[in-house]
């Protein structure tokens, strides 16, 4: 049977380690006895004990190391070299923060069952609710709320990141499922801390949320055609629900 190298690695750290603390604490409590028992008139000598701490501390570092090389290793593997390949793809992520950006931010959200209210919160950086909004369509399926990045009062809010949050409820008040997703290119892979992110809309999002990846539809001829030559500008046609602020 094969045995993983990187998982044989994690073990053999983590024994090591273990190990290292056990026999550092025994070494503290001998040395911690011979002190109080020494000769007054005839002192030991403290250089054998400055050397022993200093060899377990260069064990430590290395076993510091090797969780460095474990670890980038596994990121190697699975982690930022994977996601490269996403960029310029389009993709379904479960997040429910998007990017506002020249006046304009875009979820998806989607219902268990029809429901018989649902309320969408917008909300800032801090957590606080700029904007509540009522849809008419709240039937089962998905839906996408496409915000003008105008607060409750009509004043138009600065970019950034928001988050959207879904209450629904149906006719007996109790909850109804929900879901929220951001649709969009991959722009970029930046790793933080171990954990790989992907750049969709402006968003930095953990690339195991993740739920769909596709290849990026080309534009058709007849589309770019009507739209050089002008189509009807409807201004109401910005969500596939119909939302009343």
């Amino acid at each position: 049977m094969a045995v993983d190298a990187v998982t044989t690695a994690s073990g053999a750290s983590a024994t090591g380690r273990a190990r290292l603390a056990e026999n550092f604490d025994t070494f503290l409590t001998l040395l911690t006895t011979q002190l109080q028992n020494q000769d007054p008139l005839s002192p030991m000598d403290s250089t054998q004990f400055t050397q022993q701490l200093v060899q377990m501390t260069g064990v430590e570092q290395q076993l510091l190391t090797n969780d460095l090389l474990e670890k980038l290793v596994s990121n190697t593997g699975t982690g930022v070299a994977t996601a490269v390949s996403l960029i310029g793809k389009e993709v379904r992520a479960d997040s429910d923060a998007a990017a506002l950006k020249d006046g304009q931010a875009e979820w998806t959200y989607s219902l268990g069952r029809d429901a018989s209210t649902v309320q969408l919160d917008i909300l800032d950086s801090k957590g606080r609710v700029v904007r509540s909004i009522a849809p008419t369509d709240n039937k089962a399926g998905e839906h996408t709320l496409t915000w003008d990045g105008k607060g409750q009062g009509g004043s138009e809010l600065a970019d950034g990141t928001y988050t959207m949050r879904v209450t629904a409820k149906d006719s007996e008040g109790s909850t109804v499922t929900s879901n929220v997703y951001v649709d969009g290119l991959v722009t970029g892979v930046e790793q933080q801390d171990g954990l790989t992110f992907i750049t969709v809309n402006g968003v930095q999002i953990p690339w195991d949320q993740l739920v769909s990846i596709r290849q990026p539809e080309e534009p058709e001829e007849t589309a770019t055609a009507a739209t050089d030559t002008g189509s009807t500008d409807n201004s109401d046609d910005k969500t596939s629900s119909p939302a009343a602020a």
